[in-house]
């Protein structure tokens, strides 16, 4: 035996930190005779042999067993130079099988890719770590890779080889924290983990951090997946999409859905429909109703259904729970070719702590902070990355621009960035660690989000970047040259909050609220906004839209929750809505069940319906709405003093004042305005093009007439008003049509 006993039982105890240098082939010297010495650790064989694959005829070299386990060695003389060769392995059954030796391959990273890696700047790392199918040098196999810079030992384990960590260990690339190695003959679809050996001497069983598909839970294993493998046909759509890189004043509204509870089938045991059940029936529906996105809550794969997707533990995979990754990218694939684009909601501010993903990896504060202070998040009870390590960042800058590049993503909302930006979020005095200027602000996320948003931006124009962020925070979504944070857009958290507190109160003290609905306006323009009813909005006890209106019975609710979304249109900002309030749902949304659509043929709901599909293709075919939310040239009071009547007006129009619409809200309740006078800056006939109580969504039908022409009398610093008949609790729409 040439193996030292040191070697051999780190190699049986699974110790052994440098794999490569023991097993495989070697040149050596036995005794006085130059040659290679070979060896190999088969699970389960009886016997094994070398063969010379390039020999004419093949020569067989048989091997001796060092260890019941599977250990064997040869040395062969007069070979001074290792040779091509594959193992011969028998096995007690009687079978056998000859493949090539994983150890006899070098490694499928060079330096370049470790160096860039270990700076923060291989944005395609996710080419280089994870599991790859790959040939080399006409072997087919599979490579993998890990970053464990503290493991004392890694090993791949999976069916093939029993889940025993003694086969498979890796090859460590130095300095760089890399573990890698080359397993020929595996293929797709093969299920796999990391068991990792910590410098305490602790193993622990890791699922991929770059893993593509997963297994459920219970197990969680990462599997072999190929994703290039689907073929796209929406190159026109990206087309188009890049020349919009710039247009960012253009109709976007989004529609924003959980994939498991959007729509279930009750003859299959209520389940959830798959990626390609979907992606015709969200179509379809979405384009009737005029949107123009779909956003999707998280779909990288998570072990727990009720946290939505927010809690991940594999970034680079979309879940299992509704099809394989290619299913994913058909159902991307098909969006796109009915012309709506895709968001994805995108998880880099925390991680669970489920011990088989990311938390302690490799038995060190891996990807998160050691110190809870920085580490811990509190509201969540998950872990927050650590934006200062160059790895983690990689990780996390590669993981955006992945789901672009491997799914076509159209854009990425970035959850809970106020989370990310302050270190003192939700945490008491003495429970945060201040900055190295001594602010509370989280330089290392900071400069973590311009850089992500400034590479999709390069690699990917077009694709929007979207802010979850519910703090004043200044310029989220002013670009990165101008001091910015480099988003496309912010959720207007604000408005939302008011507007809602203002609905919810009875209509009889909303006199003493007007505030809630005007105060928006002093920073409506300070950033790029999306107007948003999400999910957020309707969950924990927070009653559903409609539930939330200040109202007695269905039917005002109704008319509120029309005159609400009426004006939420019409209000400068781009639109996102949450699947179900476009039908006013009456319960809770629950993720675990599907929309209550039966609802639709009651006239209460299915009139909210109709509206917010009147009012998505109002607001993409006026200039003065679609094309004007975030130039503050588009907007303008009529009237905003008149708390007493709960009436609010004002004007959209487009730059050139060719597309203009009166928009007034009456929010009161019980009476009818008769004559109530709004000045307007033009004059001629003003058509009503949307009326909030018309009979068509369920109201009284009490309106305008279908529009007023204007009379001279002077109102609101106008030379020229109208007269209108404003019902309780409405929103109508006037649209300036011609010259009086």
């Amino acid at each position: 035996m040439l193996l030292s006993k040191a070697d051999l039982t780190s190699l049986l105890q699974a110790k052994h930190a440098s794999p490569h240098s023991v097993l495989g082939m070697h040149p050596t010297r036995h005794g006085r005779s130059p040659g290679v010495v070979a060896r190999a650790f088969v699970s389960g064989a009886s016997a094994c042999e070398v063969i010379d694959v390039d020999a004419h005829p093949k020569k067989k070299f048989a091997m001796t067993r060092l260890a019941p386990e599977g250990l064997f060695e040869v040395f062969i003389p007069n070979r001074p130079e290792v040779f091509r060769y594959q193992l011969r392995a028998s096995y007690p059954n009687g079978e056998f099988r000859q493949f090539f030796d994983p150890y006899c391959f070098l490694p499928t990273l060079g330096e370049q890719d470790l160096y860039l890696f270990n700076e923060g700047n291989e944005h395609r790392i996710y080419q280089k770590l994870g599991a790859h199918v790959r040939d080399l040098g006409g072997v087919p196999g599979v490579s993998f890779a890990v970053w464990a810079p503290s493991a004392a030992r890694v090993s791949v384990v999976g069916n093939f080889n029993h889940w025993d960590g003694r086969y498979h260990p890796m090859r460590s690339l130095g300095a760089s924290g890399v573990w890698e190695l080359f397993i020929p003959g595996l293929a797709e679809g093969e299920l796999y983990k990391f068991e990792i050996r910590d410098q305490q001497g602790h193993v622990r069983l890791k699922t991929d951090p770059y893993g593509t598909a997963f297994e459920p839970p219970p197990n969680n294993a990462a599997i072999v997946c190929n994703t290039r493998k689907f073929e796209w046909t929406d190159a026109a759509w990206l087309e188009r999409r890049q020349g919009q890189a710039e247009q960012r004043d253009r109709p976007i509204s989004i529609y924003e859905i959980h994939v498991g509870s959007w729509r279930r089938i009750p003859e299959d045991a209520g389940r959830p429909l798959s990626y390609r059940e979907l992606g015709p029936q969200l179509a379809d529906y979405a384009l009737e109703m005029g949107f123009t996105h779909i956003e999707v809550l998280p779909l990288a794969e998570h072990p727990f259904e009720g946290s939505w997707g927010y809690q991940v533990t594999g970034f680079y995979a979309p879940t299992h729970r509704y099809g394989t990754p290619d299913d994913f990218a058909w159902f991307v694939n098909y969006l796109h070719s009915r012309g709506l684009g895709v968001i994805l909601d995108w998880v880099p501010a925390h991680f669970p702590r489920d011990s088989f993903a990311l938390a302690e990896f490799d038995g060190t504060h891996l990807y998160e902070h050691a110190d809870p202070r920085q580490g811990a998040h509190m509201d969540w009870g998950t872990l927050i990355f650590n934006y200062g390590r160059n790895e983690v960042r990689c990780f996390l800058l590669a993981n955006a621009l992945a789901w672009c590049d491997r799914y076509h993503i159209d854009g990425l909302r970035v959850d809970a960035v106020a989370s990310m930006l302050y270190l003192d979020y939700s945490r008491q005095e003495g429970q945060w660690v201040p900055n190295k200027f001594g602010g509370r602000e989280n330089l290392e996320a900071i400069d973590f989000l311009r850089q992500v948003n400034d590479l999709v931006h390069q690699y990917y124009p077009g694709v929007l970047m979207i802010a979850e962020e519910s703090t004043s925070f200044p310029g989220v979504s002013k670009p990165t040259r101008e001091g910015g944070l480099g988003f496309d857009f912010k959720w207007n958290m604000g408005w939302m909050h008011d507007t809602l507190r203002y609905f919810a109160k009875e209509p009889i003290v909303r006199r003493f609220h007007q505030n809630d609905l005007t105060f928006a306006m002093l920073y409506q323009y300070a950033e790029n906004f999306i107007s948003v009813f999400s999910h957020d909005e309707v969950v924990h006890g927070k009653a559903s839209l409609l539930f939330k209106m200040g109202a007695w019975h269905i039917a005002e609710k109704a008319a509120n929750l029309r005159a609400l979304f009426a004006h939420m249109w019409a209000w400068p900002g781009k639109k996102l809505l949450f699947m179900g309030g476009e039908f006013g749902q009456s319960s809770e949304w629950r993720h675990d069940a599907s929309l209550d659509w039966h609802l639709c043929q009651y006239m209460d709901h299915e009139g909210i319906r109709l509206l917010v599909r009147d009012m998505n293709k109002l607001y993409t075919a006026e200039p003065a709405l679609g094309a004007s939310d975030l130039n503050p040239r588009g907007f303008r009071w009529l009237a905003c003093n008149d708390a007493d009547a709960n009436v609010i007006a004002y004007l959209r129009c487009d730059p050139d004042e060719k597309s203009l619409l009166a928009v007034v809200g009456h929010f009161g309740g019980g009476t009818t305005r008769e004559n109530y006078r709004i000045g307007v800056p033009r004059r001629g006939y003003w058509r009503e093009v949307i009326n909030s109580n018309s009979e068509y969504y369920g109201g009284t039908g009490v309106g305008n007439g279908g529009g007023r022409a204007t009379e001279d009398v002077e109102r609101d610093g106008f030379s020229q008003s109208l007269a209108l008949t404003l019902p309780p609790l409405t929103t109508v729409v006037l649209k300036w049509t011609a010259e009086g």
